[in-house]
């Protein structure tokens, strides 16, 4: 089975600036690929370049194997992070209007239904709670029927229950065997929904691969941080790695945290207020891309 979608070598510059510095990937069908990095690190660019928004400088995207024609935009869904909307439509009458632009529109109860929205079909989109547009924002995304969605930051303002209600209907999406591209500065969401990610930064893809993958090679090591008042009798000789993170706790870092935890108890160590960290995406993103926060 070929990738419904490949990205091939593309570059986009601005005057001096190389926004997108040579970038290619390819994305099977039925799964959900995470584009993930800092601002300013050229994942949005690339993502409208994908999305036909705006072109390339060089390089090309692939559609199914092919260059993509006319019927590209009836194909895919595009959730954008932020869209002006009619003030003085209802929700259910900016569905409608939107259906009319397709050829094969979804049934709209079922749109309605899916992204819940069914309590606010009345309501004018100025009406709107930042969470509901985001629901209504989906919403329009799916209105084709498209086989690829695009989704740009889309728990952007849910609570935390909306939040799990998107996170179940991106599962249905897998289950119905389409493909979901997703931009979030959540690594909790993008290790939840991503059977694949590129982790993007200044302009290249500096790694991808699965999020265990991605945690395996880069997460670094297990951690149980403890107070340091419950350290004192713990000896030089403890084998493992231990280090003072400020002056009231330790750190020790460690492959197997029950072997920590065995090793403590054993020293009659009070393991009282102690913290036990593992590796997740988030280690990831700052260790690849650095802990400091840019513009």
């Amino acid at each position: 089975m070929h990738p419904i979608l490949e990205v091939l070598h593309l570059r986009k510059r601005y005057g001096a600036v190389e926004a997108v510095r040579d970038i290619s990937f390819h994305v099977e069908p039925g799964i959900c690929f995470g584009l993930l990095g800092p601002n300013g690190a050229g994942k949005t660019t690339t993502l409208e370049i994908i999305e036909d928004i705006i072109k390339p400088t060089s390089g090309e995207v692939l559609f199914d194997g092919h260059r993509r024609t006319a019927s590209f935009r009836e194909e895919v869904g595009i959730q954008f992070q932020h869209t002006s909307l009619l003030n003085f439509l209802s929700v259910e009458e900016t569905l409608k209007t939107f259906a009319r632009l397709y050829h094969r529109p979804a049934d709209l109860e079922e749109i309605i239904d899916r992204c819940d929205l069914a309590d606010i079909r009345q309501r004018r989109n100025d009406r709107l709670s930042g969470g509901q547009t985001q629901r209504l924002m989906l919403a329009l995304a799916l209105l084709n029927q498209p086989r690829l969605i695009f989704l740009d930051e889309p728990s952007t303002g849910l609570d935390p229950q909306a939040r799990r209600n998107l996170w179940d209907i991106v599962g249905q999406f897998k289950a119905e065997g389409r493909t979901l591209i997703l931009t979030t500065h959540s690594m909790e969401e993008a290790e939840y929904l991503c059977d694949k990610i590129a982790i993007v930064d200044q302009g290249l893809i500096i790694a991808a691969g699965s999020p265990a993958e991605l945690i395996r090679q880069y997460g670094g090591m297990n951690s149980i941080i403890l107070p340091k008042t419950a350290s004192t009798r713990i000896p030089p000789s403890l084998p493992f790695a231990v280090e003072e993170r400020d002056e009231a706790t330790l750190v020790i870092h460690l492959d197997e945290i029950h072997q920590g935890l065995q090793a403590l108890m054993e020293m009659d160590i009070d393991l009282r207020g102690i913290f036990i960290h593992s590796p997740n995406l988030e280690d990831v993103f700052l260790h690849l891309t650095g802990k400091r926060l840019r513009e």
